[in-house]
């Protein structure tokens, strides 16, 4: 027996088209009847009247001819027309039974489960419409848990989400409004995604975002809900991320946490303080096998009036750790501070989450979160947050990179300083058995001032530590001095390299000192100071090089420019091997820094060269 696969909507398209066709030759064909059987004959001669007519014989023809084509295509069209009508009716009958026998068959194998415990055994869970009530649970055996009721109505917060079964995915939870949302549900015994945590309903209503869902066995977990931000003009705060669902026991990564809301702009500017950002949730667990979930980030501050303070920023929620095989997730962005509209100052910086740690036997830790950054202010600047430390390896792997620092905030009419760069994050250690250190995270910028001193940049954050065999991770550099209108600010120092491994590795390089900052009508700022560089392995390794200082900023005239920067020292060698070489002395147009000594060389070695002068 032969199958036949037909789509009558297709057909039914066809048939216009070829309709079309037929109705456009047949206008072409009328159009020309006349001129071509009704030949003039050229001249009154014989030959030209006996051509005239030949030509007129051929036309009748073809007129004769075109009229039993265009027969034939109309009936062409009819007929496929008619099979079209005769699929979609035989395919009409055919629908309607078979889906009466699945539901038929579906309700047999339902029905004792229903009546014994009030959850089908096969089949998706249901939505939820009412307030109060969660999504309906999946079937026992297959089948979602179905979506958390969301809100509509102000206070009214949403509810989770349905679990699964044995296979299934869990259902998202449903979004509040100006109330918390729903946690995701679980996902499937066996096999299964746990659901999204809902997020808020409607902007600028406020509520916390709901927690992902946790797989079980096999899944990855759900995505952590954002928080709401707060409604505006109220001073009021932002509300928290919900966490990330965690993976399954056996394999299966975390999901993410959510981002923290906003904070709102105060509502009296004599004086008003911003409202606080919410959070940022934490990211879950990785299984057996799998990555942890990312940090959310940290939820801004809203803006001070009048005298009133910026808000202050979140920090960014940390990164899931990976259990036994797998990469730990990144730590959240640290939120900015609000400002202030006014003349007030400008609230704390978030911070940058810690990344994750990574799988015990093999794996790599997390990035650092980068530090928020500060906002324009008349009062006091706040100094930018200060990076996430990256997260360790297990045995076998490399640290993670730790989080920039945030740019430190702008002084702004009447602010004598900018804000402080923050500090970059310390990298994370390498594999206990072999592996690389984390680089540092960079320092972050120095505020500049309009009308005072510009800000110092943020130091550099060190290298992470190596465990038996790995080299030690780089120093991170040192932020840039800020711009000032009577002082530039000083670069950071940068961070200090890591140290070898046990038995055998070379030491981190140290960090690039930050650059002094120009000033056209004071004095410039210095260059930051490079890193030492880490040591050698206790066995065999080589120092690491020292940073070079940063250079030195240029002043309104010769005697105001800046220094440069000193240049790091080298790692030293211990056993075998060669200390590591000085970095070298800043440069420009003010007296130049000195370069670092070199590192000293092991017991079978040499001392590393000293570093030149800038």
């Amino acid at each position: 027996m032969s199958y036949v696969i037909a789509a009558p909507e297709i057909v039914t398209t066809a048939a216009s088209d070829l309709s079309s066709i037929g109705s456009e030759i047949n206008a072409a064909n009328f159009a020309a009847a006349a001129p071509t059987t009704g030949v003039v004959a050229a001249a009154a001669d014989e030959v030209s009247a006996q051509i005239a007519a030949l030509f007129g014989a051929h036309a009748h023809n073809f007129q004769a001819l075109s009229a039993q084509a265009a027969a034939f295509h109309d009936q062409f069209v009819q007929a496929l027309n008619a099979g079209a009508g005769l699929y979609a009716s035989t395919e009409a009958a055919n629908a309607s039974p078979l889906q009466t026998l699945e539901q038929d068959l579906l309700n047999v194998i339902n029905a004792p489960t229903e009546a014994l415990l009030g959850r089908p055994l096969i089949g998706n869970g249901a939505n939820s419409t009412t307030p109060g009530v969660p999504g309906g649970a999946g079937g026992l055996l297959y089948g979602n848990g179905g979506n958390g009721y969301t809100s509509a109505t102000v206070g009214v917060p949403g509810t989770n989400g349905g679990n699964a079964g044995v296979i299934g995915n869990g259902g998202p939870g449903g979004a509040g409004d100006a109330a918390a949302s729903g946690n995701g549900g679980t996902g499937g015994l066996l096999w299964g995604n746990g659901g999204s945590g809902g997020s808020p309903a409607v902007f600028n209503h406020p509520g916390p975002g709901g927690n992902g869902g946790n797989a079980f066995l096999i899944g990855n977990g759900g995505i952590g809900g954002t928080g709401g931000s707060a409604a505006i003009l109220t001073g009021a705060a932002g509300s928290p991320g919900g966490h990330g669902g965690n993976g399954g026991l056996l394999y299966g990564s975390g999901g993410s946490g959510g981002a923290g809301g906003g904070g709102a702009a105060s509502a009296s500017p004599t004086p008003g303080t911003g409202g606080a950002g919410g959070a940022g949730a934490d990211g879950g667990h990785g299984g057996l096998i799998g990555d942890g979930g990312a940090g959310g980030a940290g939820g801004s501050g809203g803006p001070g009036q009048g005298s009133g303070a910026g808000g202050a920023g979140a920090n960014g929620g940390n990164g899931g750790a990976a259990e036994f095989i797998g990469t730990g997730g990144a730590g959240g962005r640290g939120g900015q501070d609000g400002g202030s509209i006014g003349t007030g100052s400008g609230g704390v910086v978030g911070i940058g989450g810690n990344g994750g740690g990574g799988g015990f036997l093999y794996g790599n830790g997390g990035a650092g979160g980068a530090g928020g950054f500060g906002e324009l202010v008349s009062g006091t600047p706040a100094a930018g947050g200060n990076g996430g430390f990256g997260g360790a390896a297990g045995l076998i792997g490399t640290g993670g990179a730790g989080g920039y620092g945030g740019t430190g905030g702008t002084g702004g009419t009447g602010s004598p300083f900018g804000g402080t760069g923050g500090n970059g994050g310390t990298g994370g250690a390498g594999g206990m058995l072999h592996g690389n250190g984390g680089a540092g995270g960079a320092g972050g910028q120095g505020g500049l001032s309009e009308d005072g001193s510009g800000a110092n940049g943020g130091l550099g954050g060190s290298g992470g530590r190596v465990g038996l065999i790995g080299i030690g991770g780089a120093g991170g550099a040192g932020g840039a001095g800020g711009l000032g209108d009577l002082i530039g600010g000083s670069g950071g120092s940068g961070g200090t390299g890591g140290g070898g491994g046990l038995l055998i590795g070379a030491g981190g390089a140290g960090g690039v000192g930050g650059t002094g900052a120009d000033d056209t009508l004071g004095a410039a700022g210095i260059g930051g100071n490079g890193g030492s560089g880490g040591t050698a392995a206790m066995l065999i390794g080589l120092g690491g090089a020292g940073g070079a200082g940063g250079a030195g900023g240029t002043g309104a005239m010769s005697l105001l420019d800046g220094h440069g920067g000193n240049g790091g020292t080298g790692g030293n060698a211990v056993v075998i091997g060669i200390g590591g070489d000085g970095g070298a002395g800043g440069g420009g147009p003010g007296t130049p820094g000195a370069g670092g000594a070199g590192g000293s060389g092991g017991v079978l070695g040499r001392p590393g060269q000293n570093g030149p002068p800038g």
